[in-house]
């Protein structure tokens, strides 16, 4: 679903510079530090990533073949990197892309010009359905610092099904000013300005549908170019693979396999010593659904085709279970003939692997037997188990044209790397992918911050430049988190709530360290878990259900830490629950259907309206407690605006200094201001930005700038209580963005 993540190496040479600071006279350090203030801006903030370390599907890797140790990697929500060997880390190319182009935040398809190394391609396009918007392409001369922007006329869909084919986007090698576009909807298109703009390949003979996969890969074979089509029935009826020697006329490959096993193309690498394409199919585009697949190669010379699939899907398992996968990835080492890498996908029985040969496809070898991970750097991805797995949703997959030994393959959570086909580790340094859901930050403690994430449920970051040392929070394990609170009058207690199979809701006693399961929950709790508050000072918990689907249930509250539960008729089904931070027997709940704020007094047993004719009618219009203060309420109504209320919400101001109010959330005062520091993501001006205001919202100033915007933004920010200026940032695939002033 960036800016340059702080790691390591830029905390050690951060050290270092400090203590040459240090070292120099006290009053000729502090005068450089006042005239470096007086030029910036007062707005001006350092933006790093919490580090985490991937935790997303990067659904593309390649290596460019003519340039040692660059690489590009996309993602399926969280934009698009490019690899520096000499750092060993990823950096971000698309943190540009800002709240009106949220949906550029997907990445398509990357292509590399081969005799242009400062060039680079993206195709951009999180969804292809009619509510997204349409697709770009983003063109750079130098690596991706900067971008020219083309905007399509037709939509992309990277984080829909068949987001690990491809690539979709290719450089003609015959001219480096004609790419190629293969897209879902809207058959192929052509650009012969370098991406600047787009037709469509009207001789290109595969009729696309409003429904399909469309063009799934393109792939150069010498000067021949070969697409892949995902929308063939599987027989011989229909093709999925055409060719084209001009750029002109196209046609259906002769031979091509047939039947479910080879029914869609889904990755394709060309072997220039042998003259060789190694293509792997499955009978779905992935990266779900699928249950068989194959492998074969083409000898372009001769036109022959041979099946060379590593193992057929179907068997069993030793536990008896069906051993259904397709295959995903392919790659060729450039240095090697005849070698050859893919890997199986959705293979959940038997557990997902790498198969290489050195014989080109006469035998293979299973990688996985022989890997030894090392995941101490993340260590969540142990997923709450003794040891990782070697993946799920394999896609992506490269072999470094330079270093034979050197594989990287992504997986719905990281990127592995090996430099001896054995050992592995994450190869994920600067790449964060995560959808963050709820963010707090304790005022004691050890960590500064905890969290609450898609598909990782809850980490507790005793470090913002290490990935967290416990992983994710365990007993239970969740997937994605739907909810995480704190008592504010006795912040070592932490609750949280999320989907889990052993499970649905826990507690903290220590602050977020470790947990232990409710002692029950209400039947409800397993399949629609949401949001959950705990009061000020723990005694009581109030928990909110919402399925998937949205459909909201009654709420549940408990006075004896989740051992019991009573329904609450009187609150509003699905609501946030809030909990006042003074007073322990208040609660709030903000009726989005009917813009009325209900709230009670008698420790969430009973609600009651207070405030109506409020904007209504967004289930993401928020309401948030001040800290340290009993009633004082805040309500973030997007475009309608922020209003306040200072007396429980019996009545509301609308708070005129800004014009839009997405999440809004407090840290610690400004020395010498009677309030907290206020942090939004809002509107003052004409754009949707990251703002702070220390006066009590009566004046804003903005603390993010153009080359740090993220794309969506609007879910939760929130201050750090013990340090004035830090903020913590939410982002649907970016990761958790914090700022710090300058």
């Amino acid at each position: 679903m960036s800016t340059s993540p702080l790691s390591r190496r830029t905390v050690l040479a951060g050290t270092a510079a400090a203590a040459a600071l240090t070292a120099t006279p006290a009053l000729q350090g502090r005068t450089h530090a006042a005239e470096r203030a007086a030029r910036l801006p007062a707005g001006t903030y350092r933006w790093r990533t919490a580090v985490i370390g991937g935790t997303g599907f990067v659904t593309g890797v390649l290596f460019h073949p003519t340039v040692r140790g660059l690489a590009y990697a996309r993602t399926d929500i969280g934009g698009a990197y490019r690899w520096d060997d000499r750092t060993a880390r990823w950096t971000p190319l698309t943190d540009h892309l800002g709240w009106d182009d949220w949906n550029l935040l997907g990445v398509e398809a990357i292509a590399v010009d081969p005799a242009h190394p400062d060039r680079v391609y993206l195709a951009l396009g999180t969804y292809a359905q009619s509510w997204a918007g349409n697709g770009a392409v983003l063109r750079s001369e130098d690596r991706g610092a900067t971008w020219a922007r083309s905007d399509l006329t037709v939509k992309l869909g990277a984080n829909e099904d068949g987001r690990g084919t491809g690539e979709r986007l290719l450089v003609d090698p015959r001219d480096s000013d004609t790419l190629w576009l293969g897209t879902r909807h809207d058959g192929l298109l052509r650009s012969t300005d370098r991406g600047a703009t787009w037709k469509a390949a009207d001789t290109f003979p595969a009729a696309p549908n409003a429904t399909g996969q469309g063009v799934t890969l393109l792939v150069a074979a010498g000067r021949t170019l070969y697409a892949g089509w995902g929308d063939a029935d599987g027989t011989t009826a229909t093709a999925n693979l055409f060719r084209t020697a001009d750029g002109t006329t196209w046609e259906p490959v002769p031979g091509q396999p047939a039947g479910t096993a080879a029914k869609v193309p889904v990755r394709a690498a060309y072997d220039r010593h042998t003259r060789e394409l190694y293509l792997t199919y499955a009978n779905a585009p992935g990266p779900n659904g699928q249950s068989d697949g194959s492998v074969h190669k083409l000898a372009t010379a001769t036109g022959k085709w041979t099946e060379v699939t590593p193992v057929k899907p179907g068997g069993t398992t030793e536990d008896g279970s069906a051993d259904s996968f397709g295959y995903g990835g392919a790659a060729v080492d450039a240095r090697r003939p005849g070698t050859v890498v893919v890997s199986t996908n959705n293979r959940w029985a038997a557990v997902d692997t790498l198969y290489r040969t050195t014989d080109g496809g006469r035998t293979w070898t299973s990688l996985k037997d022989s890997a030894v991970f090392d995941v101490s750097e993340t260590p969540y991805l142990k997923w709450g188990e003794a040891a990782p797995k070697f993946g799920w949703w394999i896609q992506a997959l490269a072999v470094d044209p330079y270093d034979s030994r050197h594989i990287v393959y992504g997986t719905g959570a990281t990127l592995y790397g090996t430099r001896d086909l054995k050992r592995w580790a994450p190869q994920i340094r600067g790449l964060e992918e995560t959808a963050v859901r709820q963010l707090i930050s304790p005022p004691t403690g050890e960590a500064h911050l905890l969290s609450g994430l898609g598909d990782i449920g809850v980490m507790y970051h005793e470090r913002l430049t290490a990935s967290p040392s416990r992983g994710m929070a365990t007993n239970p394990v969740f997937g994605s988190a739907t909810g995480l609170a704190q008592a504010a009058l006795k912040p070592s207690y932490v609750v949280r709530a999320g989907w889990g199979d052993h499970g649905n809701g826990a507690f903290s006693r220590d602050g977020g360290r470790t947990w232990a399961p409710f002692a029950a929950q209400p039947a409800i709790a397993k399949d629609a878990p949401g949001p959950i508050a705990a009061n000020a000072d723990g005694s009581v918990l109030l928990w909110s259900f919402v399925h998937w689907d949205g459909t909201r249930y009654p709420a549940h509250r408990s006075a004896d830490n989740g051992a019991t539960w009573t329904e609450v008729p009187t609150f509003p089904k699905g609501a946030t629950p809030v909990a006042d931070p003074a007073d322990p027997a208040a609660f709030y709940a903000y009726d989005t259907d009917a813009g009325t704020l209900l709230a009670s007094t008698d420790g969430g047993r009973t609600f009651t309206a207070r405030a109506t004719g409020l904007p209504a009618g967004d289930t993401q219009f928020k309401v948030v407690a001040a800290p340290g203060r009993s009633g004082d309420l805040w309500l973030s109504a997007k475009w309608n605006g922020l209003y306040r209320s200072t007396d429980g919400g019996a009545g509301f101001q609308k708070v005129d200094s800004c014009w839009a109010s997405y999440t809004l959330g407090f840290g610690k005062a400004a020395d010498g201001a009677d309030f907290p520091a206020i942090y939004m993501v809002g509107s003052t001006e004409t754009i949707t930005a990251v703002h702070r205001s220390d006066d009590g919202a009566k004046t804003w100033v903005r603390i993010n700038d153009d080359a740090h915007q993220w794309g969506w933004t609007g879910e939760v920010i929130t201050g750090d209580p013990r340090i004035h200026g830090r903020v913590y940032l939410a982002t649907n695939g970016r990761g958790i963005q914090y700022g710090e002033p300058v």
